[in-house]
Parts: structure tokens; sequence; C-alpha cells
């Protein structure tokens, strides 16, 4: 396979994506954009790079550049997936894939007139613990779903250090459960309705941010199977040693299992025998700078992906119709917090003329 040239936006949390393609065979780093241009000369040190510009228009005209890689912040992703298909590249945009569904019909409509490919860049499929809980899943281990958990627990106050965090396009709702959002919809596409609450608590209003930390949300898919997902952003976790922080529980007719983030973590149940793997071995890989601060390895994991399904003509998934949907179910989810009713997902596509999106 010819090598593809990567083009990043936001050199923040894009520092995984240059890292992931640094140390893979699949990819070249040809050339990275951030408006603060010290950061961009901290990543050129950090990565041994001479390709940095702070004009996104330069970037987009690069010849070099076969993918764009949008790591900017979430309001501005539909602006910057827009004018990357419009260049004639290809699109990698990280989570959410967008903040709203005010452009999601100009996002689907610029995606198909460019011929270029999307991806959502869910990371979390792409990590060991939950890939392979996908792949037991699939091989039908377990059976038929009964019901789906997930949560995303994480202090992250560190977070709002950053002014744009402050800011009223800023939701924790989108920033943060957008993982078990796409977790759940990946086992359970056909959620119909959802019904939640949400909070912002004391540690997030005396650090500025606006909008709610804190969630806790029921769903029903249209064959009648509830689920549920959880999270809170800024206040203290429980200890990884009892907690992963991340995790996503499949409850079938057979057998269950959880992936777990933070811990490396897959557990299972199956005709009465219990089975724990752990991945620590490949912690270096998937966590590459302290603290685990960054998560490179999911990143490189999924740009491969999205190579091989270049090379083959193949969809990549999450594509930007299903990216569209999974923004639904979250514009869905904050309705019913302001609202204090159910919501249906159908209800909010139609207002924006996407319900084609949910097929029949």
């Amino acid at each position: 396979m010819k090598k593809l040239g990567l083009g990043v936006l936001g050199l923040g949390e894009g520092r995984s994506i240059v890292s992931g393609a640094m140390r893979s065979e699949l990819w070249t780093v040809a050339r990275i954009c951030d408006l603060d241009e010290k950061l961009g000369r901290e990543r050129c040190q950090e990565f041994g790079l001479d390709c940095f510009t702070p004009s996104m228009q330069r970037l987009l005209e690069d010849p070099a550049v076969d993918v764009v890689g949008i790591y900017t912040p979430d309001h501005l992703h539909a602006d910057h997936v827009i004018a990357a298909l419009r260049a004639g590249k290809h699109v990698i945009c990280t989570k959410p894939f967008l903040n709203d569904l005010s452009q999601a019909r100009e996002v689907l409509e610029t995606t198909k007139t460019s011929g270029k490919r999307v991806m959502v860049g869910q990371s979390s499929r792409f990590f060991a613990p939950f890939a392979r809980q996908r792949r037991h899943f699939d091989e039908g281990r377990f059976g038929d779903i009964i019901t789906v958990e997930s949560y995303y627990n994480a202090d992250h106050r560190w977070f709002l250090k950053k002014g744009w965090a402050k800011t009223d396009s800023f939701k924790w709702l989108y920033g943060g459960l957008s993982h078990p959002v796409d977790l759940l919809r990946w086992y359970l596409p056909d959620i119909e309705e959802v019904m939640g609450y949400s909070s912002l608590g004391k540690n997030g209003r005396e650090l500025g941010l606006k909008n709610a930390d804190t969630f806790q949300f029921i769903f029903k898919t249209s064959r009648g199977i509830p689920a549920r997902i959880s999270g809170t952003y800024n206040s203290p976790v429980i200890p990884l040693g009892r907690d992963s922080n991340m995790s996503c529980v499949l409850r079938c007719e057979n057998g269950a299992s959880q992936g777990d983030y933070y811990d490396l973590r897959y557990s299972w149940k199956l005709n009465g025998s219990s089975c724990i793997e752990t991945f620590e071995d490949q912690d270096d890989y998937y966590f590459r700078f302290g603290g685990h601060s960054h998560h490179a390895g999911e990143y490189q994991n999924y740009i491969e992906y999205f190579a091989r399904c270049l090379a083959s003509g193949t969809a990549p998934m999450p594509d930007a119709a299903e990216g569209v949907v999974t923004v639904a179910v979250m514009q869905a989810m904050e309705e019913s917090c302001r609202e204090g009713r159910p919501v249906k997902l159908r209800s909010v596509l139609e207002r924006q003329g996407l319900a084609f999106l949910l097929g029949t």
C-alpha cells in the first residue's frame, strides 16, 4: 500500500494522531496546523517534524495531504469537515463529529458531492478490551442482547484550563458522553427514545463551566430493549482498582461481558465459566504520554483501519451518516434534560429534514 499523507488540524488532541501516523507503516505526516504557533513549534520538536503552518488554507492546498485529521474545538468541526472535503481531501474527524445538527445536512451533502470518505474518530472502538468484546459478540458467543450499560466518569477539571471549554459552545454531553453513546449505538443502532437528567455541580460552576457536567440516561430501542448511560466530569473518581472509569457492559441471553478502559481489562462469563483478560503489556502502545493523558494507540489503530478501507474501497465506520445520527441521539438527550420528558430520536431528525437516516 502507498503511504497516505496526513494533515492535522489542531495540535492539542491532535498530538495522538501525529504519534499514530509517525509510528505507522501506512502513513506519513505531511502537514500540521494550529493557530498557536508556539504549540506548533513544540510538536515539531517533539516529533522531529518541519511541516508546521498556522494557516489552514495552506494545509488544505498542500498536494501531499491526502487525508485531513480534524482535532479542533467541537464547535468548529462542521466548518472544518466541509472545508476539507471541498479541498478534495478525505476526512477523519474526532468525536463529537458535530456539536449540533444545524450543519448536518450540509456536511452530508458535501460528503456525497465530494466523493471523499469521512470517518468519525470514535477511538474507543479501537481500544483492545472493547475490540475483543465486540469480536466475541459478533461471533455469537453470548446470544442476543438483553441490555447494555455504558459509562464514562473522569476528573477533567484540568480540561477547563482551555479557554474555549468555558464557553457556551462546550458541552460535556457531547465532548465526554459521545464515547459511551457511540458504544451503545454500536450494539443498539435502533435507539428510539431517551429520558435523562443532568446537573452542573459546584466544582464545574466555580471553574466557570457553562453547561452540565453530570448525567444519567435511560434509552429504549425500537425492539423494546432498555439501556443506560451515565457520566460525570468535574469530580473525583473511584480508584482504578475498583472501577475503570469508562466501561461497556453487555448483558445477553447466554452470558455477559464488560470492557474496561483505563486498566486495559476485559471480563466475561459464559456457561458458568468466568474469564478476565488483561492487556497490560500494551499499555505503552495505547498510552504513550505521561499520566495517560493521550491514547495514541487507539488513534493509530483507527487511522490504519481507515487506510485499509481507502485501499479496498470500503466505507469506514462510523461514517458521516452514522456520526450524524449519534449527534442526533445526544441532541435528544440534551432536550430530555432540558424539558424533563422522554424524547423520540425521529422527532429530532425530522426537524432537520434528516429522518431518512433512520430508513423506514
